[in-house]
């Protein structure tokens, strides 16, 4: 009779358990438990072909089929030259004079021009115009919906990134997109809540306007029915201080969010950003972007509150984390803007450098046998991409970015072909511990195990 019952009990445990979580302790999962720290990196701005278009073996530059990399203008024309590549931290933008003025329009290779820790330009990168430069996946008018000229045909010869050796040795995924079309506010939202923001009664001199066709006549913030599709800060702290007007302030959201997935099941996890205590003293460092804290635009983690204090921490918090062996099951880190790889305000060798740091100290600590650091981009930065998105819904996918996963787990040398986004990143987490979806898009998201030997 004891044996049966405790029979009876497993089985009502079985069917009572979601989907998510039984799958996770069976079947092509049965090794997910070994995976003690999911790290994501999330690092800024730059299409997979920018960075890693010349990596052997993926499909790169290589591969762009010629029609992709003729630039055409907004009639459909092709370009004789690319444009004047335009340096747009000058208001207006001037023309950049590090570079030929007649370029071949098609790609060509930055630090040709311009040494690899230098900074350049920052394309445009935003929601309706990244969908124009898309064109219907002809991938064909990316200059002509830039700010930068002919800068957003510019790639780097990667193979002098230090990251490129962890792609080399762990796994390189090759159709991972951005979550969303755009920026990146939308797409720090997609990583933790598979959301987009929302204002029930946004100021209408900061709402697009589209005509009957969906075609946009006058940018904004909000799509016409209320969404924030752009960057605009959060109306909690922090946010700059030199924004009074609350108009100009997006309210506190509701959604759900992976953070709150994981504190129902009492598993640990934090965002961890450079910068965040200074910026919450109120004296945040010039390059803190207060736009890429997604968790501080929710009501839940308000200031004051429990939340706050215990999940949203500064990168000093993440460092001795891993010195100590003491980071939680998941764990976020999103570096200063001065180290994210940022066009126009950080360079990328000093980026790469940082990122390549954490990492080696994550393998030189006592958490590298059950860790799995995921490291990618929010979106694009406005350069071309030749591969176009999968089909979505009118949120994204966007561009594609690149990902590398780096664990003892990750596969050896090995090109993930495997088509991701953002949402990945979250199905991951739901499947490793048995989380329920917040949304269709991760529900559907392929979860990274093609990458991982378990």
């Amino acid at each position: 009779m004891k044996k049966n019952s405790c029979l009876t009990i497993l089985l009502i445990v079985l069917i009572l358990s979601p989907p998510s979580a039984v799958s996770a302790r069976s079947g092509r999962n049965s090794g997910l438990d070994r995976i003690r720290h999911i790290v994501v990196i999330y690092l800024e701005n730059h299409s997979f072909d920018n960075l890693y278009g010349l990596f052997a073996g993926a499909d790169g530059l290589a591969n762009a089929p010629e029609e992709t990399m003729r630039q055409t203008d907004r009639e459909g024309r092709v370009y004789t030259a690319l444009p004047r590549t335009l340096n747009t931290a000058k208001k207006p933008p001037v023309p950049d004079d590090r570079f030929p003025s007649d370029l071949p329009n098609r790609p060509f290779e930055i630090s040709q021009y311009v040494p690899i820790d230098r900074k350049i330009g920052d394309p445009l990168h935003r929601f309706y115009q990244h969908q124009a430069q898309i064109n219907g996946g002809r991938m064909d008018r990316f200059v002509a919906e830039s700010n930068a000229g002919g800068l957003t045909m510019g790639y780097y010869d990667g193979r002098k990134l230090p990251l490129w050796e962890y792609a080399k040795k762990y796994t390189l995924a090759d159709r991972f997109f951005q979550a969303a079309f755009g920026g990146s506010l939308l797409n720090h939202f997609w990583l933790i809540c598979a959301c987009t923001p929302r204002h029930d009664h946004p100021p209408p001199e900061l709402t697009a306007v589209l005509n009957e066709k969906g075609e946009l006549i006058k940018d904004g913030v909000y799509t016409p029915d209320g969404y924030a599709v752009n960057t605009i800060q959060t109306m909690q702290v922090p946010h700059d201080p030199k924004i009074t007007d609350p108009r100009r302030l997006l309210p506190p959201q509701t959604f759900p969010t992976i953070g709150d997935r994981l504190s129902e099941k009492n598993i640990s996890w934090a965002w961890y950003s450079g910068g965040w205590n200074d910026a919450i003293a109120g004296h945040a460092d010039k390059s803190f972007q207060y736009h890429h804290q997604p968790f501080a635009y929710f009501a839940r983690y308000a200031e004051g509150t429990r939340e706050r204090a215990e999940h949203l921490k500064d990168e000093a918090d993440f460092l001795e984390a891993i010195e100590k062996g003491t980071l939680p099951a998941v764990s976020f880190y999103k570096p200063i803007g001065a180290y994210s790889e940022h066009p126009g305000y950080a360079d990328l060798m000093a980026g790469e450098n940082r990122a390549f740091e954490v990492i080696r100290k994550i393998e030189r600590s006592r958490l590298w046998r059950n860790a799995v650091i995921f490291v990618s981009y929010d979106e694009y930065g406005g350069f071309w991409d030749h591969v176009p998105p999968p089909p979505g819904d009118r949120w994204g996918p966007g561009s594609r970015v690149p990902a590398i996963i780096i664990s003892p787990f990750a596969k050896r040398g090995y090109v993930d072909r495997t088509v991701y986004d953002s949402t990945s990143i979250l199905r991951l987490i739901e499947t490793r511990f048995g989380l329920k979806p917040l949304g269709e898009r991760d529900a559907k998201a392929n979860d990274l195990l093609n990458a991982l030997d378990l």
